[in-house]
């Protein structure tokens, strides 16, 4: 099954600060061994939604919101498609990520509608 692990936003990562060195390096390693076992398909981080914008639609009207999106702890600042046998193993790889931010940080794993879902 694929799964979307979302790397939860923070206050810090909505500032834009950087993480550090040793935390770009622990990621850096964690995607290296998701890659090794097949796992990862894709993966990325996210500029802070100060650098964003949302387009909300109304019947046929569209409106430009301008970021920032608060709060934070709702927001999105990375993420993961990973291929795996279930959630199950989802969460074990999940578990054994570094922690994505220098303070407390969550991750929220979310599969994919499959084909099956729509027979």
């Amino acid at each position: 099954m694929r799964v979307m692990v979302f790397v939860k936003a923070t206050a810090d990562s909505e500032r834009g600060e950087m993480p550090s060195a040793d935390l770009l390096a622990a990621m850096g390693r964690f995607n290296e061994d998701l890659a090794a076992a097949g796992i990862m398909a894709d993966g990325g981080g996210l500029k802070p939604t100060s650098q964003g914008r949302r387009v909300a639609f109304d019947g046929d009207g569209r409106r430009v919101i301008d970021g920032p999106f608060a709060p934070a702890s709702e927001q999105v600042a990375g993420f993961w498609v990973w291929n795996v046998r279930d959630m199950a193993e989802a969460v074990e790889w999940a578990k054994r990520c570094p922690n994505p931010m220098p303070g407390p940080s969550e991750l929220e794993i979310r599969p994919f509608y499959e084909d099956a879902d729509f027979a």
